[in-house]
Protein backbone atom coordinates (compact mmCIF):
# COMPACT_ATOMS: atom_id res chain seq x y z
CA UNK A 1 0.00 0.00 0.00
CA UNK A 2 0.92 3.49 -0.94
CA UNK A 3 -0.42 6.64 -0.14
CA UNK A 4 0.24 10.66 -0.12
CA UNK A 5 -0.58 12.63 2.56
CA UNK A 6 -1.15 16.60 1.87
CA UNK A 7 -2.54 19.87 3.82
CA UNK A 8 -2.56 23.13 4.01
CA UNK A 9 -2.81 23.96 -0.02
CA UNK A 10 -4.35 27.30 0.66
CA UNK A 11 -5.16 27.67 -3.11
CA UNK A 12 -5.86 30.87 -3.57
CA UNK A 13 -4.66 32.70 -0.85
CA UNK A 14 -1.54 34.70 -2.61
CA UNK A 15 -2.96 38.07 -3.80
CA UNK A 16 -0.85 38.71 -6.24
CA UNK A 17 -1.29 36.52 -9.65
CA UNK A 18 2.21 35.00 -9.95
CA UNK A 19 2.38 33.82 -6.24
CA UNK A 20 -1.16 32.26 -6.89
CA UNK A 21 -0.15 30.53 -10.31
CA UNK A 22 3.48 28.96 -7.95
CA UNK A 23 0.85 27.69 -5.31
CA UNK A 24 -1.66 26.24 -7.69
CA UNK A 25 1.66 25.28 -9.50
CA UNK A 26 2.88 23.34 -6.79
CA UNK A 27 -0.72 21.26 -6.48
CA UNK A 28 -0.45 20.11 -9.58
CA UNK A 29 2.61 19.05 -9.83
CA UNK A 30 2.47 16.85 -6.18
CA UNK A 31 -0.90 15.19 -7.80
CA UNK A 32 1.07 14.66 -11.13
CA UNK A 33 4.05 13.05 -8.48
CA UNK A 34 1.05 10.68 -7.12
CA UNK A 35 -0.03 9.45 -10.22
CA UNK A 36 3.31 9.17 -11.53
CA UNK A 37 4.44 6.79 -7.76
CA UNK A 38 1.01 5.00 -8.54
CA UNK A 39 0.02 5.52 -4.96
CA UNK A 40 -3.31 3.77 -4.06
CA UNK A 41 -4.69 7.06 -2.53
CA UNK A 42 -4.49 10.82 -1.69
CA UNK A 43 -5.54 12.34 1.95
CA UNK A 44 -6.14 16.51 2.18
CA UNK A 45 -6.03 16.90 6.10
CA UNK A 46 -8.11 20.33 5.22
CA UNK A 47 -7.47 23.62 3.79
CA UNK A 48 -7.89 22.44 0.47
CA UNK A 49 -8.66 26.39 -0.32
CA UNK A 50 -7.88 29.18 1.89
CA UNK A 51 -11.18 30.17 1.47
CA UNK A 52 -14.85 28.08 1.68
CA UNK A 53 -15.89 30.14 -1.56
CA UNK A 54 -12.91 29.72 -3.77
CA UNK A 55 -12.22 31.76 -7.02
CA UNK A 56 -13.63 30.26 -9.84
CA UNK A 57 -10.24 29.83 -12.47
CA UNK A 58 -8.73 27.85 -9.08
CA UNK A 59 -11.62 25.96 -8.07
CA UNK A 60 -11.70 25.10 -12.34
CA UNK A 61 -8.32 23.62 -11.92
CA UNK A 62 -8.44 21.47 -8.75
CA UNK A 63 -11.57 20.01 -10.72
CA UNK A 64 -10.14 19.30 -13.72
CA UNK A 65 -6.54 17.76 -11.75
CA UNK A 66 -8.92 15.63 -9.32
CA UNK A 67 -11.22 14.62 -11.86
CA UNK A 68 -7.75 13.11 -14.00
CA UNK A 69 -6.72 11.11 -10.24
CA UNK A 70 -10.55 9.38 -10.39
CA UNK A 71 -9.68 8.50 -13.97
CA UNK A 72 -6.30 7.10 -12.69
CA UNK A 73 -8.18 4.91 -9.99
CA UNK A 74 -6.28 7.06 -7.29
CA UNK A 75 -9.47 8.34 -4.58
CA UNK A 76 -9.14 11.07 -2.06
CA UNK A 77 -9.92 11.88 1.22
CA UNK A 78 -10.09 14.72 3.06
CA UNK A 79 -11.63 16.81 5.72
CA UNK A 80 -12.51 20.23 6.25
CA UNK A 81 -9.90 22.58 7.54
CA UNK A 82 -10.35 26.11 9.40
CA UNK A 83 -10.12 27.78 5.88
CA UNK A 84 -12.21 25.21 4.09
CA UNK A 85 -14.83 25.60 6.76
CA UNK A 86 -17.70 28.54 6.72
CA UNK A 87 -19.28 30.22 9.44
CA UNK A 88 -22.79 29.20 7.59
CA UNK A 89 -21.68 25.29 7.85
CA UNK A 90 -20.80 25.13 4.13
CA UNK A 91 -17.41 23.66 2.74
CA UNK A 92 -16.44 23.62 -0.70
CA UNK A 93 -15.23 19.65 0.07
CA UNK A 94 -18.80 18.93 0.50
CA UNK A 95 -19.08 20.26 -3.24
CA UNK A 96 -16.31 18.46 -4.25
CA UNK A 97 -18.06 15.12 -3.32
CA UNK A 98 -21.61 15.51 -4.41
CA UNK A 99 -19.55 15.67 -7.16
CA UNK A 100 -17.97 12.81 -6.87
CA UNK A 101 -14.41 13.97 -7.06
CA UNK A 102 -13.25 13.20 -3.45
CA UNK A 103 -14.16 11.77 -0.01
CA UNK A 104 -15.14 13.35 2.89
CA UNK A 105 -14.17 10.98 5.85
CA UNK A 106 -15.55 13.56 8.73
CA UNK A 107 -18.88 11.30 9.40
CA UNK A 108 -20.50 10.72 12.69
CA UNK A 109 -23.56 10.88 14.77
CA UNK A 110 -24.11 11.89 18.16
CA UNK A 111 -25.34 9.99 20.50
CA UNK A 112 -26.04 10.26 24.01
CA UNK A 113 -23.92 13.81 23.86
CA UNK A 114 -20.99 12.09 22.32
CA UNK A 115 -19.57 12.27 19.12
CA UNK A 116 -19.42 8.67 17.56
CA UNK A 117 -17.04 9.01 13.97
CA UNK A 118 -17.62 6.29 11.23
CA UNK A 119 -14.86 5.03 9.26
CA UNK A 120 -14.54 5.44 5.24
CA UNK A 121 -13.04 2.51 4.24
CA UNK A 122 -10.61 2.44 0.90
CA UNK A 123 -11.90 -0.40 -1.62
CA UNK A 124 -8.51 -1.21 -3.22
CA UNK A 125 -6.55 -1.33 -0.03
CA UNK A 126 -9.22 -2.23 2.90
CA UNK A 127 -7.71 1.18 5.11
CA UNK A 128 -9.90 2.51 7.34
CA UNK A 129 -9.69 6.08 7.57
CA UNK A 130 -11.98 9.09 9.93
CA UNK A 131 -11.48 12.11 11.62
CA UNK A 132 -12.58 15.69 12.51
CA UNK A 133 -12.65 19.19 10.86
CA UNK A 134 -10.63 22.21 11.50
CA UNK A 135 -12.33 24.97 13.14
CA UNK A 136 -10.85 28.67 13.41
CA UNK A 137 -9.77 29.41 17.25
CA UNK A 138 -9.47 26.00 18.24
CA UNK A 139 -13.71 26.24 18.06
CA UNK A 140 -13.60 21.88 17.06
CA UNK A 141 -11.88 21.52 20.98
CA UNK A 142 -15.34 20.46 21.71
CA UNK A 143 -15.55 17.70 18.88
CA UNK A 144 -12.42 16.24 20.73
CA UNK A 145 -13.76 16.30 24.03
CA UNK A 146 -17.09 14.85 23.53
CA UNK A 147 -15.14 12.47 21.21
CA UNK A 148 -16.45 8.60 21.66
CA UNK A 149 -13.03 6.66 22.17
CA UNK A 150 -14.12 3.33 22.00
CA UNK A 151 -15.43 2.31 18.98
CA UNK A 152 -12.20 4.15 17.15
CA UNK A 153 -9.48 2.34 19.56
CA UNK A 154 -11.41 -0.86 19.47
CA UNK A 155 -11.70 -1.17 15.18
CA UNK A 156 -9.27 -4.00 13.63
CA UNK A 157 -6.94 -3.61 10.39
CA UNK A 158 -4.80 -0.54 8.97
CA UNK A 159 -6.45 2.50 10.26
CA UNK A 160 -5.91 6.62 9.42
CA UNK A 161 -6.76 9.55 11.99
CA UNK A 162 -7.17 12.73 10.05
CA UNK A 163 -7.12 16.28 11.90
CA UNK A 164 -6.97 19.49 11.64
CA UNK A 165 -5.97 21.03 14.86
CA UNK A 166 -2.92 22.66 17.07
CA UNK A 167 -1.69 19.34 19.38
CA UNK A 168 0.71 20.37 21.89
CA UNK A 169 3.13 18.07 22.09
CA UNK A 170 3.37 18.53 17.88
CA UNK A 171 3.95 22.12 18.04
CA UNK A 172 7.43 23.69 16.96
CA UNK A 173 8.98 26.33 19.30
CA UNK A 174 8.40 29.18 17.06
CA UNK A 175 4.57 28.65 17.98
CA UNK A 176 4.46 27.42 21.34
CA UNK A 177 2.24 30.53 22.60
CA UNK A 178 -0.16 29.23 20.23
CA UNK A 179 -3.43 27.44 21.82
CA UNK A 180 -3.32 23.88 21.44
CA UNK A 181 -4.98 20.57 22.75
CA UNK A 182 -3.23 17.70 24.45
CA UNK A 183 -2.44 14.23 22.20
CA UNK A 184 -4.62 12.24 24.73
CA UNK A 185 -7.93 13.93 22.91
CA UNK A 186 -6.92 11.93 19.89
CA UNK A 187 -8.22 7.99 19.77
CA UNK A 188 -4.99 5.41 20.26
CA UNK A 189 -4.42 2.40 18.42
CA UNK A 190 -4.25 3.74 14.95
CA UNK A 191 -1.24 3.31 12.29
CA UNK A 192 -1.04 7.03 11.13
CA UNK A 193 -2.72 10.15 12.14
CA UNK A 194 -2.58 12.92 9.46
CA UNK A 195 -2.65 16.53 10.26
CA UNK A 196 -3.07 19.47 9.16
CA UNK A 197 -3.00 23.48 10.34
CA UNK A 198 0.44 23.40 10.98
CA UNK A 199 2.49 24.70 8.38
CA UNK A 200 5.90 23.30 10.38
CA UNK A 201 6.81 19.87 8.73
CA UNK A 202 6.50 17.32 12.55
CA UNK A 203 7.01 14.05 13.27
CA UNK A 204 6.25 12.08 16.71
CA UNK A 205 6.47 8.56 16.99
CA UNK A 206 3.80 7.46 20.19
CA UNK A 207 3.75 4.63 22.20
CA UNK A 208 -0.01 2.98 22.28
CA UNK A 209 -1.02 5.60 19.17
CA UNK A 210 1.52 5.32 16.13
CA UNK A 211 3.31 7.96 13.68
CA UNK A 212 1.81 11.67 13.82
CA UNK A 213 2.68 13.88 10.87
CA UNK A 214 2.42 17.29 10.02
CA UNK A 215 3.49 17.38 6.78
CA UNK A 216 3.82 20.88 6.35
CA UNK A 217 2.42 23.36 3.45
CA UNK A 218 2.55 22.29 0.16
CA UNK A 219 3.71 25.92 -0.57
CA UNK A 220 4.13 28.93 1.83
CA UNK A 221 1.16 30.60 2.09
CA UNK A 222 3.15 34.09 3.23
CA UNK A 223 6.02 36.26 3.36
CA UNK A 224 7.06 34.58 6.59
CA UNK A 225 6.59 30.74 5.50
CA UNK A 226 8.72 31.62 2.41
CA UNK A 227 11.57 32.95 3.97
CA UNK A 228 11.71 30.19 6.38
CA UNK A 229 11.06 27.18 4.42
CA UNK A 230 11.81 28.39 0.64
CA UNK A 231 9.61 25.48 -0.67
CA UNK A 232 6.82 23.19 0.57
CA UNK A 233 6.17 19.35 0.97
CA UNK A 234 3.96 16.75 1.60
CA UNK A 235 4.50 12.67 2.86
CA UNK A 236 4.75 9.53 0.86
CA UNK A 237 3.84 6.22 3.15
CA UNK A 238 4.49 3.29 2.04
CA UNK A 239 3.20 0.20 4.29
CA UNK A 240 4.78 -3.51 2.76
CA UNK A 241 5.42 -6.89 5.33
CA UNK A 242 3.60 -4.79 7.74
CA UNK A 243 6.43 -1.98 7.81
CA UNK A 244 5.10 1.27 7.61
CA UNK A 245 8.09 4.31 5.58
CA UNK A 246 7.02 7.50 5.81
CA UNK A 247 9.14 9.75 3.89
CA UNK A 248 8.87 13.53 3.84
CA UNK A 249 8.91 14.49 0.16
CA UNK A 250 10.25 18.34 -0.64
CA UNK A 251 8.37 20.25 -3.14
CA UNK A 252 10.38 23.04 -5.18
CA UNK A 253 8.65 24.49 -7.75
CA UNK A 254 10.57 27.08 -8.07
CA UNK A 255 13.97 28.51 -7.12
CA UNK A 256 14.24 31.36 -4.19
CA UNK A 257 16.59 33.56 -2.64
CA UNK A 258 16.58 35.33 0.52
CA UNK A 259 18.04 38.17 1.88
CA UNK A 260 18.22 39.54 5.35
CA UNK A 261 19.80 43.40 5.19
CA UNK A 262 20.79 44.97 8.46
CA UNK A 263 20.45 48.71 8.10
CA UNK A 264 22.01 49.86 11.25
CA UNK A 265 23.64 52.71 10.86
CA UNK A 266 23.53 53.17 7.15
CA UNK A 267 21.39 56.06 5.12
CA UNK A 268 18.48 55.27 2.75
CA UNK A 269 20.93 55.29 0.12
CA UNK A 270 23.89 53.53 1.14
CA UNK A 271 20.88 50.88 1.40
CA UNK A 272 19.50 51.22 -2.31
CA UNK A 273 23.28 50.39 -3.27
CA UNK A 274 24.23 47.42 -1.34
CA UNK A 275 21.16 45.64 -1.75
CA UNK A 276 21.59 46.25 -6.00
CA UNK A 277 25.24 45.28 -5.65
CA UNK A 278 24.54 41.84 -3.51
CA UNK A 279 22.12 40.80 -6.01
CA UNK A 280 24.53 42.57 -8.87
CA UNK A 281 26.55 39.15 -10.31
CA UNK A 282 23.69 36.35 -9.24
CA UNK A 283 21.97 34.32 -11.93
CA UNK A 284 17.96 35.84 -10.74
CA UNK A 285 16.43 33.80 -13.94
CA UNK A 286 12.71 32.78 -13.17
CA UNK A 287 13.49 33.13 -9.03
CA UNK A 288 11.51 34.21 -6.43
CA UNK A 289 13.46 36.73 -4.26
CA UNK A 290 12.00 37.75 -0.57
CA UNK A 291 14.17 40.95 1.02
CA UNK A 292 13.62 41.80 4.80
CA UNK A 293 15.32 45.21 6.48
CA UNK A 294 15.80 45.09 9.77
CA UNK A 295 17.50 47.46 12.36
CA UNK A 296 17.55 51.34 12.52
CA UNK A 297 18.50 54.09 9.34
CA UNK A 298 21.41 56.38 10.34
CA UNK A 299 18.97 59.06 9.20
CA UNK A 300 16.08 59.69 6.62
CA UNK A 301 12.87 57.57 6.07
CA UNK A 302 11.87 54.47 5.22
CA UNK A 303 10.09 55.66 1.96
CA UNK A 304 13.63 57.44 1.24
CA UNK A 305 14.80 53.43 0.30
CA UNK A 306 14.79 53.57 -3.84
CA UNK A 307 12.83 50.19 -4.03
CA UNK A 308 11.22 51.14 -7.34
CA UNK A 309 15.04 51.40 -8.52
CA UNK A 310 16.10 48.01 -6.66
CA UNK A 311 13.56 45.87 -7.87
CA UNK A 312 13.77 47.68 -11.30
CA UNK A 313 17.33 46.28 -11.53
CA UNK A 314 15.84 42.75 -10.50
CA UNK A 315 13.83 41.92 -12.69
CA UNK A 316 16.17 42.47 -15.24
CA UNK A 317 18.01 40.00 -14.21
CA UNK A 318 14.98 37.73 -15.00
CA UNK A 319 13.74 37.92 -11.09
CA UNK A 320 10.01 36.01 -11.72
CA UNK A 321 9.11 37.97 -8.76
CA UNK A 322 10.26 39.87 -5.87
CA UNK A 323 8.97 40.90 -2.63
CA UNK A 324 10.48 42.84 0.09
CA UNK A 325 9.38 43.46 4.29
CA UNK A 326 10.22 46.18 6.48
CA UNK A 327 8.24 45.22 9.50
CA UNK A 328 11.53 45.38 11.16
CA UNK A 329 13.14 48.24 10.15
CA UNK A 330 13.01 51.74 11.80
CA UNK A 331 14.60 55.32 11.48
CA UNK A 332 15.28 57.63 14.39
CA UNK A 333 13.51 60.57 12.40
CA UNK A 334 10.16 58.98 11.92
CA UNK A 335 9.50 55.02 13.29
CA UNK A 336 6.35 53.42 11.56
CA UNK A 337 3.51 51.34 12.73
CA UNK A 338 4.61 47.61 13.14
CA UNK A 339 1.98 45.22 12.07
CA UNK A 340 2.50 41.34 13.26
CA UNK A 341 3.49 39.36 9.87
CA UNK A 342 2.68 36.04 11.63
CA UNK A 343 -0.79 34.05 10.61
CA UNK A 344 -4.06 36.64 11.07
CA UNK A 345 -5.73 33.86 13.50
CA UNK A 346 -2.38 33.80 15.59
CA UNK A 347 -2.65 37.50 15.81
CA UNK A 348 -5.89 37.45 16.97
CA UNK A 349 -5.11 34.69 19.53
CA UNK A 350 -2.58 36.41 21.21
CA UNK A 351 -4.68 39.87 21.56
CA UNK A 352 -7.85 37.67 23.16
CA UNK A 353 -5.25 35.75 25.25
CA UNK A 354 -3.36 39.29 26.74
CA UNK A 355 -7.19 40.63 27.54
CA UNK A 356 -8.34 37.81 29.18
CA UNK A 357 -10.21 38.10 32.90
CA UNK A 358 -10.33 41.56 32.85
CA UNK A 359 -13.79 41.45 34.07
CA UNK A 360 -14.58 38.09 35.86
CA UNK A 361 -17.62 37.04 35.12
CA UNK A 362 -16.64 33.66 33.52
CA UNK A 363 -13.59 31.24 34.14
CA UNK A 364 -10.68 31.90 31.84
CA UNK A 365 -11.66 29.10 29.53
CA UNK A 366 -15.22 29.65 29.28
CA UNK A 367 -14.71 33.25 28.55
CA UNK A 368 -11.45 32.19 25.80
CA UNK A 369 -14.75 30.18 24.39
CA UNK A 370 -17.14 32.64 24.48
CA UNK A 371 -14.68 35.07 22.84
CA UNK A 372 -13.70 32.71 20.04
CA UNK A 373 -17.94 31.55 19.45
CA UNK A 374 -18.81 35.24 19.35
CA UNK A 375 -16.03 36.34 16.67
CA UNK A 376 -16.73 33.17 14.23
CA UNK A 377 -20.85 33.94 14.78
CA UNK A 378 -19.98 37.77 13.81
CA UNK A 379 -17.76 36.56 10.80
CA UNK A 380 -20.87 34.58 9.26
CA UNK A 381 -21.47 35.95 5.81
CA UNK A 382 -24.89 36.95 4.36
CA UNK A 383 -26.64 34.13 2.17
CA UNK A 384 -27.58 35.30 -1.77
CA UNK A 385 -30.96 35.77 -1.63
CA UNK A 386 -31.14 36.55 2.25
CA UNK A 387 -32.61 39.65 2.97
CA UNK A 388 -30.76 42.28 5.27
CA UNK A 389 -33.54 41.83 7.84
CA UNK A 390 -32.91 38.20 7.84
CA UNK A 391 -29.50 37.96 8.13
CA UNK A 392 -29.64 40.06 10.64
CA UNK A 393 -32.11 38.02 12.82
CA UNK A 394 -30.01 34.87 11.94
CA UNK A 395 -27.06 36.80 13.82
CA UNK A 396 -28.98 37.97 17.01
CA UNK A 397 -30.60 34.03 17.13
CA UNK A 398 -26.84 32.88 16.56
CA UNK A 399 -25.47 35.68 19.86
CA UNK A 400 -28.89 34.71 21.69
CA UNK A 401 -27.64 30.80 21.83
CA UNK A 402 -24.10 31.67 22.94
CA UNK A 403 -24.89 33.74 25.21
CA UNK A 404 -28.16 31.41 26.90
CA UNK A 405 -30.46 34.74 26.86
Amino acid sequence: MKYAHLADLHLGSWRDDKMREISTKAFLIAMDHCIKNEVDFILFAGDLFNTSLPNLDTLKIVTKKLKELQDNNIPVYAIAGSHDYSPTGKTMIDVLENAGLLINVCKGEVIDSKLRLKFTEDKKTGAKITGILGKKGLLDKIYYQNLELENLEQESGYKIFMFHTTISELKPKHLEKLESQPLSFLPKNFNYYAGGHIHHPTRLEEKNYGTFIYPGALFPNNFQELEKYSKGSYSLITVENEQQTVELIPLEVIKHQSLIFNCVHKTPEVVSFEIINHFNNLDLTNSLITIRLKGSLDKGKVSDINFKEIFKQLYSQGAYFVMKNTSQLSSEEFEEIKISNSNPENVEEEIIQEHLQQIKLFDKETELHLTKSLLNSLNTVKNEGETVTDFQNKIKEEISKLLNF
